[in-house]
C-alpha cells in the first residue's frame, strides 16, 4: 500500500492542468446504459473511481474502448441486465447510479448496496423514492436494491426532500425513458448535473431547466450516438488554489472555470489570496498573511463539502479563529484527529469545527480516512516543518489524477513509496 512522504516548507509556483470532473464522469458512464447507441466521452480523468465505473458497466456488457489517455468509447449495443459483482460495487457509492438506467432500459435492475468513503450514512432512499414516483417497485433483498417496472416507467412529478446530486441524476436518467413528462423539483444545481443533462441532450433526450431547481424531461425520445467533453473538476481546481495559498505560492490552474467556483474564490480572496482569470484558466496567488474566516458547507452554489477538509488545513495556519460548519454529511470530520497529530488546534462541537490558527505545524505520520481527508493531510504536510507521511493514499487516487506528480512539478517535495 503506497504512502506519500511530504517534506514541507516549499513555495509552490507553476502551472497545473485541471483534469475532467470525476463527479461528472461517473454518472455519464452510467448513462451509456440507457440506449443501444455508442457514447464517446472525452476529458475523462485517470482516477481509480472512473476505472471502477468503466469496469462496472463493462460487467453489464458495454464494450469499453480506450481512445488515448482521457477518452473512451462506450458501446452499449450488447448490454444485458444482471447483477454487478459486489467486489466492483463496494469500491464506490456512485455505483448506485447504474440503477436508474438499468431499470429504465430493461424494466428491472438488481444492484448491490454501494460502498465508498466512510463519511456518513448517505442513504439511497431519495433514489428509491424518485424511482417509485416513476412507477417502479423497489425492495431491498440480501444487500441488493431490486427494482422492477414491468409495464415501463411513467412520467411524474418528483419532489426531492433535499437537492441531492445523486438522486437528481438517478431521476434524470430514468425519466429519459419514461412515458410522458417528468418534473423534478428541488433538483440539484451542481455543474456536474448540468453536464449530465448536456450529455443526455446529445444522446437525444429532451430536457429543460438544467442548472435550476426545476427540471423538465420529455421521456421516451429516439436515441442517437453522442460525443461529449466532460467539464473540468472544480474540486480539484479548488484544492490546488488552497495549495497555492497554504504555501504562499502562485499557481496557474489550467482549464479551471470561474463560473463554477464563485463561492470558493470568494472565500479564498477573503482569507488573503488573489484570484484572477488568465488566458488558460485561473491564477491564484498569496502574497501576504492569511486571515481566518468562517464557512458553512452547502449545496451548490454554496461552499462545497468536498473542499471543507482542505479549507480546514488552510485555516490551521491563518491568523485568528475560524468556524467550519458541515451541513451536507454528518460524519465528515474524521480528518480532525489526524490533523491534530500535525499540531492543528481544532475543537469539534457536533457538526461544527472551531480552528485556532497561527500554529506552527510539524510533520508526523498520518492516516487518510477518505478521499478529501487524504488531500487535506497532504496540504497540511506542505505547510508543516519536517516530514509528513500520509498513509492509505489509495483514497487520494480515487479522485485526483497524478496529484503528487503535479505538485512536484510546481516545487513540492513529495515522494511516493511502497509501505
Amino acid at each position: 500500500m503506497d504512502q506519500l512522504v511530504v517534506r514541507g516548507g516549499r513555495r509552490l509556483e507553476g502551472s497545473v492542468s485541471i483534469a475532467g470532473a470525476k463527479n461528472a464522469a461517473l454518472p455519464q458512464i452510467a448513462a451509456a446504459l440507457l440506449s443501444d447507441r455508442p457514447v464517446t466521452l472525452s476529458n475523462l480523468p485517470r482516477v481509480s473511481d472512473v476505472a471502477s465505473m468503466l469496469d462496472l458497466v463493462a460487467g453489464y456488457g458495454v464494450h469499453v474502448e480506450a481512445i488515448g489517455a482521457h477518452q473512451a468509447r462506450l458501446d452499449p449495443g450488447s448490454a444485458q441486465n444482471g447483477a454487478a459483482h459486489y467486489e466492483l460495487v463496494r469500491r464506490m457509492r456512485a455505483s448506485v447510479l447504474v440503477l436508474g438506467p438499468l431499470l429504465a432500459r430493461f424494466g428491472e435492475a438488481r444492484v448491490s448496496l454501494p460502498g465508498g468513503c466512510a463519511i456518513g450514512a448517505r442513504p439511497i432512499d431519495l433514489h428509491v423514492k424518485a424511482l417509485a414516483a416513476l412507477g417502479a417497485q423497489v425492495d431491498m433483498e440480501g444487500g441488493y436494491v431490486v427494482a422492477s417496472a414491468r409495464g415501463g416507467l411513467r412520467g411524474a412529478r418528483i419532489v426531492l426532500q433535499n437537492p441531492s446530486v445523486g438522486a437528481t441524476e438517478t431521476a434524470l436518467m430514468a425519466a429519459t425513458r419514461a412515458r410522458g413528462e417528468t418534473e423534478i423539483l428541488n433538483a440539484a444545481r451542481e455543474p456536474e448535473v448540468a453536464d449530465l443533462c448536456a450529455l443526455l441532450l446529445a444522446m437525444g433526450a429532451r430536457i429543460e431547466g438544467a442548472g435550476t431547481h426545476r427540471i423538465l424531461v420529455q421521456g421516451d425520445q429516439p436515441w442517437r450516438a453522442a460525443s461529449h467533453e466532460i467539464i473540468p473538476d472544480r474540486v480539484e481546481a479548488g484544492t490546488y488554489g488552497i495549495a497555492a495559498a497554504i504555501t504562499g505560492g502562485r499557481l496557474e490552474l489550467e482549464g479551471a472555470r470561474l463560473e463554477h467556483m464563485a463561492s470558493v474564490c470568494q472565500v479564498l480572496e477573503s482569507v488573503g489570496a488573489r484570484i484572477w482569470p488568465g488566458d488558460r484558466g485561473l491564477m491564484v496567488e498569496r502574497a501576504g498573511a492569511l486571515k481566518a474566516a468562517d464557512i458553512t458547507t452547502e449545496p451548490y452554489p454554496g461552499f462545497p463539502t468536498d473542499l471543507q477538509a482542505q479549507f480546514m488545513a488552510l485555516m490551521a495556519i491563518a491568523e485568528g479563529a475560524s468556524m467550519i460548519r458541515e451541513t451536507v454529511f454528518e460524519n465528515r470530520f474524521m480528518h480532525v484527529p489526524e490533523l491534530a497529530r500535525l499540531g492543528v488546534d481544532v475543537t469539534l462541537q457536533g457538526t461544527t469545527a472551531f480552528v485556532r490558527g497561527g500554529r506552527r505545524l510539524k510533520g508526523a505520520p498520518v492516516m487518510a480516512t477518505d478521499l478529501r481527508a487524504s488531500v487535506c493531510l497532504l496540504l497540511a504536510g506542505l505547510a508543516a516543518e519536517g516530514e509528513t507521511v500520509v498513509g492509505r493514499v489509495y483514497h487520494l487516487d480515487r479522485g485526483y489524477e497524478a496529484l503528487d506528480r503535479k505538485l512536484v512539478r510546481c516545487g513540492a517535495d513529495i515522494e511516493r513509496v511502497g509501505a
